[in-house]
């Protein structure tokens, strides 16, 4: 019924060859012209640190990144314009002409998509020809950062919701059209129920939600006519936003609908009081099985508070701060070479170290099925623990089909229920251990005087 995947999330798929920073053409330039394009090269994709108030992150973004990338070309029309560019004046026409047979030719391997993931350890290894591994590095980590940022929020405010549905309303208020798109399939991903945005219910399957705007009360010469009119040309979908004007009148009127509605939607005010206040009024009417929405401005603390008062709320509609990541808008999430040509290569700038060759993550579990660390080891040694990275691409093409929606939704949802009781709560700051191999930290020594 909808498209297999990958899916491309991009307006436009087959212009994505420039989708990259300057200093990554010049790199790959410069390394064709000192015979180093094609030395072998290992990325690899982490995060440096978690944003304030976060305890974990849920990776999202795997599907339409590596779908992407093997996609990714330069068009004549780029490869004419990147000629044309100042820094790169004195390069040989050779390395121009290569631009335009370009293709990702290497090995990546990734945590499954819906993973839930730390600081320090390995998200994504790319194994290629240095100039192709270079070449992928703001794409990747451009494709991989928001959904990231809007996944892991997500997740927060199901927890703080405790079983009431969240729905995403943040199409409006995204950092462009685009946005609303990624952030209705990570939002998904990690638990939310539905999205506002047609075009991502329509490709992706997410189910659809939408109630009506204040203007639509406006638009009529009372809120009693606005209401029965909307009742009457959707039955089956309801939805009455009662605080355009008086919201205790809003209610009353909405209540005194035939047949019920099936919904009605708070957006501002003292939702907490507005709610008892709402629910007490429906019900007095007969009207239990009308339903209550909150909106306006919610976060995970916001949320965690009225379920903690009691009120009697039966869904969230979250747009801004879900959209956004208001509180952790951005993430330190970086893309490092660790290996060339079967040597390793680290960086040991203040606060910005990082570990040499190629890794693998092996996640422990406790007795009672929670993760209880993760220890970070070369990609050969042999540990305990089970393997988070899985190999997705080889030499250029899908090891085999990625997983559909649903299914890494799903994933997720067992992903989360594995976190311990102490990193789940909204205002969650404990630590996850996360250790490194004696075999790790003695090949970082040992680099550490020839760097």
């Amino acid at each position: 019924m909808f498209p297999a995947p990958p899916v491309s999330l991009w307006p436009d798929p087959d212009a994505l060859g420039a989708a990259t920073d300057l200093y990554q053409v010049t790199m790959m330039a410069g390394y064709a012209q000192a015979g180093k394009d094609r030395d072998r090269a290992t990325f690899e994709m982490f995060v440096r640190r978690l944003p304030d108030d976060r305890s974990f992150l849920v990776f999202a973004g795997l599907e339409q990144a590596i779908g992407d990338l093997l996609r990714l070309a330069f068009s004549a029309e780029q490869v004419d314009a990147i000629r044309r560019l100042p820094a790169l004046s004195g390069i040989a026409p050779s390395f121009f002409d290569s631009l335009l047979s370009l293709r990702f030719e290497g090995d990546v391997w990734a945590a499954p998509e819906g993973s839930v993931v730390f600081a320090g350890e390995p998200l994504i290894r790319v194994e290629a020809p240095l100039s192709q591994a270079q070449w992928v590095e703001t794409f990747l980590l451009a494709s991989i950062g928001y959904p990231t940022l809007v996944a892991s929020k997500a997740a927060r405010l199901v927890e703080a919701a405790q079983g009431r549905p969240v729905f995403d309303f943040g199409a409006r208020r995204g950092h462009g059209p685009h946005a609303g798109y990624l952030a209705a399939r990570a939002a998904y991903i990690a638990g939310c129920a539905g999205t506002s945005h047609v075009e991502a219910a329509i490709r992706l399957g997410i189910p659809c939600v939408g109630t009506m705007a204040h203007s639509w009360v406006q638009a009529f010469p009372t809120e009693a006519e606005a209401f029965q009119t909307f009742a009457e040309i959707f039955p089956n979908a309801s939805t009455l936003l009662v605080d355009t004007y008086d919201t205790e009148e809003g209610v009353r009127l909405a209540a005194a609908i035939e047949p019920p509605i099936q919904a009605i939607r708070l957006d501002s005010g003292d939702l907490s009081a507005l709610a008892f206040q709402v629910r007490a009024i429906l019900d007095a009417a007969g009207r239990t099985s009308v339903k209550i929405i909150g909106s306006g401005d919610l976060n995970e603390a916001a949320i965690a508070r009225l379920v903690a008062e009691g009120a009697p709320f039966d869904s969230f509609g979250v747009g801004t701060d879900l959209i956004t990541s208001r509180d952790a808008p951005s993430l330190s999430i970086v893309y490092k070479l660790v290996e060339l040509n079967g040597e390793g290569r680290i960086k040991r700038s203040t606060g910005k170290k990082t570990y040499p060759m190629a890794k693998q993550v092996y996640r422990f579990r406790d007795a009672a099925g929670r993760f209880s660390c993760d220890r970070v080891t070369k990609a050969d040694e042999k540990s305990d623990g089970v393997p988070l990275l899985v190999p997705i691409v080889r030499s250029g093409e899908l090891v085999g089909p990625l997983p559909r929606l649903d299914a890494i939704r799903a994933y997720c949802r067992e992903q989360l229920a594995s976190l311990p009781e102490v990193l789940r709560g909204h205002d969650a700051k404990p630590l996850y251990p996360l250790a490194y191999s004696f075999a790790l930290e003695a090949e970082a020594e040992r680099l550490v005087p020839l760097a």
